[in-house]
Parts: C-alpha cells; sequence; structure tokens
C-alpha cells in the first residue's frame, strides 16, 4: 500500500510540474517575430441600444470571432505544451503522431488571425439582425509574445417591421399558392428585422409550393425587399415578390406520368447497365404491376413490396412529402443499400414527368462469428461465441430472418474443481415481415416500414453441483413506428416454458428438509417448472436524435401474464384453486415499468444527464409469485453502479446473511431508481462523468427467506445510495467506459446508521476491497 502511494504522490507531483511549466514556456517555442494568439475581447457601445439588447448581440457576435485560441485549463495549455514538446513524428501514425496531433494543439498565433475580416463579419451580422449601420474597430494588446485582440461594435438602433406585403397579381397559380400561405408566415409586424427570419421564410414558401405540385420550384425564385423609407422611428415594410427571371417550368405545378422501378439497378456500374431514361411506354408493359412499372427480369422482389412502401401513383400531384416518403420507406426496408430517385419530364405541355426509383440491393445473407471474454467481481471469468446468419430477402418480400447459435461459460477462477460454474448453449432465430399481417387492415403514413415478428429460442443452462433449465420462448407481434420519435411494440403472445433436469441432491438439500417440508422456498422457485403466456407492449418516445439543448428519453413496458386465461377459469393459487396447462401451473401477473431520461447539454463539451426507472411486477389469480425471470434487478454497470450487479435488495435483507456456497441474485416485485451523471469532454476522445445512483427493489409479499424484503411506508429509508467518478474512452465505433464507485447509504445496515459517510477509509486497505466497485462495460449507462 505504502508503495502505491508514492507511486500516486510521484504522479500528481509530474503532472502539476507539467501544469506549472505549460503556463510559462510555451513562448519559448515561438520563433522570432512571433506572437501567441490568447483570444479576443468583444465590447459593444450604443446608447440607442438598451443593457439587454447589448449582452445578447455580445453574446452571439462572441461565437462568430475566428480563430479560437489553444484550449486552455485554470489559465494553462497543457495541450499547447504536449504539442510543443513532442518530437515531429516521421509519419503519419504511431505515439509520436498520436501524442502530438491528437493530444496535443498546434499553437493559434497572431498571424492566423485576420482582424479586417473578423470587422466585417460583426457588422454583417449586426445588419442582418436589423442593427443597420454598424461600425466595428480593433486594436490588439501585446506582453511577453502574447497578444490579444479587442473588437469594439457601435451599432446603430434596431430595426422593427411595420408592415409584409404578399403579391398583388394572382392571375398566376404560383402567385396565388403564394397568397394562400401568408396565414403561415413568420414575418410578424412589430418583430425585429433578421435576415435569418427571412431566408426561413423563403423556405418556408418553397415547402408548401412544393406540396402543390412546383417540383421546380427554388427559395431563390422568392425575393423579400426591405424598404426603410415608407416608415419612420426605424420601421421597415417587406415586400414579398416572385423573382423576374424565374424560369417558366418553376411556376407550374407537375403530375406523374409513370412510376418505374428498377430494383437491381447497380449505382457503380450504372454506364454499364442497359437501362434507358425515358423508356418507352410500350416497353414496360409486359413489367406492369398495378399502377407501377417494375423492371425485375430475374424475379428477385415481389412487385407488392413497392406497392407499399410508393406513394405516388399515375396521375398524381407531385408532392414533397410523398417523394420523401416513399425514399425513407424504401431505405426502412433493410434491403437496400442506395436509393436513387429521378423525375423525367415527358410532357412539357401538360406538364408531366415520369418518377424512376432506382434501387442497388444490399447483399442478401451476412454470416458473422463472434469471440468474447469476460470477467465479473465475484471471480468468475468465461467467455461466449456467437454464430450469426442473416438473409435480408428470404421470401422475395424484404423479410428478414436472422438466426443465431451461442454457447457461453463462466467459471470460479482459482475455486475448486467442478465449482458452482455455469454452461449455456441455445439458438435464436427472428423472422421479421415489412407488413402487418393481421385480420384487419394496418394504415400506415409513416415513414417507417411496420413490421411483424415472429420469434422461436431456446436456451440449455447448466449449474454444475446444482441444477440443469431448459428454456423454450416464442413470440408473434408487431412493430411500427408514427415517426421519428415515437414507436409502438406489442407482442400478442409472448410464451416461455422452464422446466428443470437433472437437480443435484446437495441443491436439493437446500431446498427440503428431511421429512419433505420445505427450507427455503425462494431456491425451490428457480427450479419449479415454469409457463409464461400472455400479450406485452412497450411504448417509447424520445427526442435525443434532435440537436436541442434540452431532450427527452421515455419507455414505458406493460407485460400481461395470463390474464384472460386465468379469469375465465377462475384459477385463484390461495383458495388450492391453482390451473394448469400440459400439468404445469401457469403464472398470472400484471407488470409495468417506465423508464424516464432527460438530457441537458450545458455546453458543447459538458453535459448533465438523468434518469428515473420505476416498475412494480404483481402476482394474482393462478400465481403467488411474480416468475424469477420477470422480476426486478438492481446494481451493476448500468443500475446502481456502487453495488455488484444483483446483490441490491430487497429493501432491508442483508444478503450477507445467505450461505456463501449458495448465493443467488437478488430480485423484487417493486422497483425505484435515480440516476444523475455529469459528463465533460477532456480532449479529443477522453470523457470524465461524476454520477450519483440511488435507489432498490422490493417484494409485494412477504417471504419469510428474505426479511425486511417487503415494501413497506418506510421504503424511502431503505433507498440505497452510491457515487463515483468514471472515464469514458470515445472512440466512435464504441465507447470504453470505466466507473468507480462507492456506497454511501447501504440499506441493510441497522436503521440509523444506513450512511456510510462516517465510514469511508481511502487508506484502510479492507475498506477499498469492500467498498470501491470498479465497472467495466461498453457504452453509456443511460
Amino acid at each position: 500500500m505504502k508503495k502505491n502511494h508514492k507511486i500516486a504522490v510521484k504522479l500528481l507531483v509530474t503532472i502539476g510540474a507539467i501544469l506549472v511549466v505549460s503556463s510559462c514556456s510555451n513562448t519559448r517555442f515561438l520563433e522570432e517575430g512571433q506572437q501567441l494568439y490568447t483570444g479576443s475581447k468583444l465590447s459593444v457601445e450604443g446608447d440607442s441600444l438598451s443593457k439587454k439588447e447589448k449582452s445578447d448581440l455580445k453574446s452571439q457576435l462572441e461565437s462568430t470571432i475566428i480563430p479560437k485560441p489553444n484550449s486552455s485549463f485554470l489559465g494553462l495549455r497543457p495541450r499547447l505544451y504536449i504539442y510543443n514538446i513532442a518530437k515531429e513524428p516521421k509519419k503519419e501514425k504511431g505515439l509520436w503522431y498520436w501524442l502530438k496531433y491528437k493530444v496535443g494543439e498546434k499553437p493559434v498565433l497572431l498571424g492566423d488571425v485576420d482582424i479586417e475580416f473578423n470587422k466585417d463579419i460583426l457588422v454583417n451580422y449586426s445588419e442582418n439582425r436589423g442593427y443597420f449601420n454598424a461600425k466595428a474597430a480593433s486594436d490588439t494588446i501585446s506582453k511577453n509574445k502574447k497578444t490579444e485582440v479587442r473588437y469594439n461594435l457601435k451599432p446603430n438602433a434596431r430595426y422593427y417591421i411595420s408592415q409584409i406585403n404578399f403579391p398583388s397579381d394572382t392571375s398566376a397559380i404560383v402567385n396565388q399558392e403564394i397568397v394562400k400561405t401568408k396565414d403561415k408566415t413568420l414575418l410578424k409586424p412589430n418583430q425585429p428585422f433578421d435576415l435569418d427570419v427571412i431566408k426561413s421564410e423563403r423556405e418556408r414558401i418553397d415547402t408548401r409550393l412544393k406540396e402543390k405540385g412546383f417540383y421546380y420550384f427554388h427559395p431563390d425564385n422568392i425575393i423579400i425587399q426591405a424598404d426603410s423609407t415608407v416608415s419612420k422611428n426605424h420601421k421597415v415594410e417587406l415586400f414579398v415578390k416572385l423573382k423576374n427571371n424565374t424560369p417558366q417550368e418553376a411556376k407550374e405545378q407537375f403530375t406523374i406520368e409513370n412510376v418505374i422501378v428498377f430494383p437491381n439497378y447497380n449505382i457503380r456500374n450504372s454506364r454499364k447497365e442497359s437501362i434507358q431514361i425515358p423508356m418507352k411506354t410500350d416497353s414496360l408493359t409486359k413489367y406492369a404491376y398495378k399502377d407501377y412499372f417494375v423492371i425485375d427480369p430475374k424475379k428477385t422482389f415481389k412487385p407488392s413490396i413497392f406497392d407499399r412502401a410508393l406513394y405516388f401513383e399515375k396521375g398524381d400531384l407531385y408532392n414533397r412529402a410523398d417523394h420523401n416518403l416513399s425514399l425513407n420507406r424504401l431505405i426502412n426496408l433493410g434491403v437496400f443499400k442506395f436509393v436513387k430517385n429521378n423525375f423525367v419530364l415527358t410532357d412539357s405541355i401538360n406538364h408531366k414527368f415520369d418518377a424512376y426509383y432506382l434501387l442497388t440491393p444490399r447483399d442478401f445473407q451476412s454470416l458473422r462469428f463472434e469471440v468474447l471474454g469476460r470477467t465479473n467481481s465475484a471471480n468468475y471469468g468465461g467467455g461466449e461465441l456467437n454464430l450469426n446468419w442473416t438473409n435480408r430477402n428470404i421470401f422475395k418480400g424484404a423479410e428478414q430472418l436472422k438466426m443465431a447459435l451461442y454457447g457461453a461459460f463462466d467459471v470460479q477462477l482459482g475455486g475448486p474443481k467442478n465449482a458452482n460454474n455455469i454452461f449455456r448453449a441455445g439458438f435464436n432465430s427472428q423472422l421479421s415481415i415489412p407488413r402487418i399481417i393481421a385480420p384487419f387492415r394496418f394504415n400506415s403514413s409513416s415513414a417507417f416500414v411496420p413490421r411483424t415478428n415472429v420469434n422461436i429460442g431456446y436456451e440449455y443452462q447448466n449449474r454444475t453441483k446444482l441444477y440443469t433449465l431448459h428454456n423454450f420462448n416464442t413470440s408473434f407481434g408487431y412493430t411500427w413506428k408514427e415517426n421519428a420519435k415515437k414507436e409502438h411494440d406489442l407482442k400478442i403472445f409472448d410464451a416461455t416454458l422452464v422446466f428443470p433436469e437433472k437437480v443435484t441432491d446437495e441443491y436439493n438439500e437446500q431446498i427440503y428438509f428431511p421429512d419433505g417440508s420445505i427450507k427455503n422456498p425462494s431456491l425451490k422457485r428457480v427450479v419449479d417448472k415454469q409457463l409464461i403466456f400472455g400479450p406485452t407492449y412497450s411504448y417509447t418516445y424520445t427526442t435525443t436524435m434532435l440537436p436541442k439543448k434540452n431532450t427527452f428519453y421515455y419507455r414505458g413496458m406493460v407485460d400481461l401474464a395470463a390474464n384472460i386465461t386465468g379469469l375465465i377459469s377462475g384459477a385463484n393459487v390461495k383458495k388450492d384453486n391453482q390451473k394448469e396447462i400440459f400439468k404445469i401451473p401457469y403464472s398470472q401477473y400484471a407488470k409495468m415499468e417506465h423508464d424516464f431520461r432527460f438530457y441537458h447539454k450545458i455546453s458543447e463539451k459538458s453535459s448533465f444527464a438523468t434518469r428515473f426507472i420505476g416498475g412494480i411486477a404483481y402476482p394474482y389469480g393462478n400465481s403467488e409469485f411474480v416468475p424469477f425471470s420477470k422480476q426486478f434487478f438492481v446494481g451493476g454497470s448500468n443500475s446502481i453502479r456502487a453495488f455488484r450487479a444483483r446483490t441490491l435488495g430487497p429493501g432491508s435483507y442483508d444478503p450477507r446473511t445467505q450461505d456463501a456456497s449458495f448465493y443467488f441474485d437478488q430480485s423484487g416485485d417493486i422497483k425505484l431508481e435515480l440516476n444523475a451523471e455529469y459528463r465533460a469532454n477532456l480532449f479529443s476522445f477522453l470523457n470524465l462523468a461524476v454520477f450519483a445512483d440511488a435507489g432498490n427493489i422490493w417484494l409485494v409479499n412477504d417471504d419469510p427467506d428474505k426479511p425486511g424484503g417487503k415494501f413497506s411506508k418506510d421504503f424511502m429509508s431503505e433507498i440505497a445510495v452510491g457515487a463515483g467518478i468514471g472515464l469514458r474512452f470515445d472512440f466512435s465505433i464504441m465507447v470504453l467506459r470505466l466507473d468507480l464507485a462507492m456506497p454511501l447509504r447501504v440499506p441493510y445496515y441497522e436503521k440509523g446508521d444506513r450512511w456510510a459517510f462516517d465510514k469511508i477509509d481511502f487508506s484502510d486497505k479492507d475498506w477499498r476491497k469492500d467498498n470501491l466497485i470498479l465497472n467495466i462495460a461498453i457504452g453509456y449507462p443511460f
């Protein structure tokens, strides 16, 4: 311990020395006449502007000044120092290249700053925001080979919109449609003049016209003129007009003549393909399918998939929504690598064109082999082999068939021979069909193709010296997305059958007393035959893909096992009226879970993330307990990180009282969990996190083998709390996460003594071993 302490002290001293040296020695690497650019300062002056206007304008303008100076930490520039001291690499790879150009940072010099350009940017930006006739000045402050540039901006009073005028000449159809859009205009009287809003208004009009058949229209065909002479008191009048040089075809509405699909188009060898565009209608006749022409001589695809994916039909007025919708649905079929769309004018008099869809298929089949290794904190090590095969067009209708074979083992490292090791093997297959197969009609105008999913799987699990389990599962259901934010997953039927084999005498001795009565119901339930079936439904709503400061994620799930079957049969385990199917009692319960996450972006390099999980599983009718596999668990790398996986709870139950040779996962019927995490980018691929986790699980009913496990009004006193720090190595293709956590509140300690602040002792080797939990994982915890 002393040796490690000395190493840590030396490391801290070395890092401190580097930081101190870097603060004063970076300028010695500069050549004669060079000045290190340390940044800029901007001041905004003007009696006609309010204090808030000055502050808002200044904050907007500061981000436009370029370049940015070298990054600093507490006034120091360690990355610049690393660049300066690292030798020039001979190749664009290797340790020295990584250290100099990835960790280090090239110096930003005064010569890199175009001061006049920045002044022009400040003036132009101000005028684009309505501060007309602005003026900018600059000065430089130099000391010890370091230079700061100071800018001074003097804008005049801001101009506001007095009124907006749309085209008065509505003889042309395009002008009529422009006038019809004015109720949704972004330009409002008494709002500040803003060039960005004007550009958005032009794009809004263009979007509306694209929905009305004006395929060749462009935002640049619109001009919005500002006249400040017709009004006083810093007001401008806006005139929305169609440019005089707008091409005639941009003023016309177009309709679809033919829809032609090439599902085997090779984009890389398109010149070698015998595809003539446009094609003569006579040559298309033999490829007709409903209102489409599908050019697929090899019959690679069923034409019906294009009927469901494409939203254009013969005679339709062109609109951008159906254009994008068709492309997105073709992409979401998952069977095409490239999707290209062409509109070819065939009748300029009647304003008609043909729509061509040129589709390049992906490789239909793929085979992937994976080898994984792992260890955990319970001194177990193991590995896993996975063989995955995928066919993306198994029945020529873009149906995806995925099949997987796997085998895995976890053995006790350094333990006795034939210890409580775990061996698993199994297979899983999933057929995903790009449509809803049901006795009812399901219409979806979403860009995402709805799917019918069928799953079948089996797993063999052997715990040496304990038992062997066989697990069969199957499901049938649907997934569909309303849009990019909302997704539904409904399994009409989801069934699991578990039955044991070779339960050892050693394990049975822990379950039963010598007279045959049950000693440990919890262990018995693990090897009981189980039949679980019923519908499940989950709903997901997320905005995390949007470039917003605040984003959300929510997932809710409902699982109803045998609710109708149990009600019809009158099952009631408490009245000795437990029902069976195939001589196996079926499980009856209702389960609900909610996962809510909130992400707040503090700056470009830091953010704050929180998560709340709440769930309950309630057994009734044919069941006294919720099946072990359907219960809740906490602890581990993606949960409460200060406690090892599945070792916490339920309630105030103390897992240390268990027989160490039969240490089983702790589970519960109720779950509450709250996580909070501050994330910051240190540099490049290295990120830092500071986090806190809280929560626990509880039982709905009393369990004599788990004293303190039932949920009660004192549940708040049984909340576990942990905190820690972490490093995340973001390598783009994957994120490697290291989280070091320690418990701050332990629910199975004596009531009144559960907070553990007074027990923290980093110098104690035994305390560190028992309380510092290192979690190694892939990806973020939430």
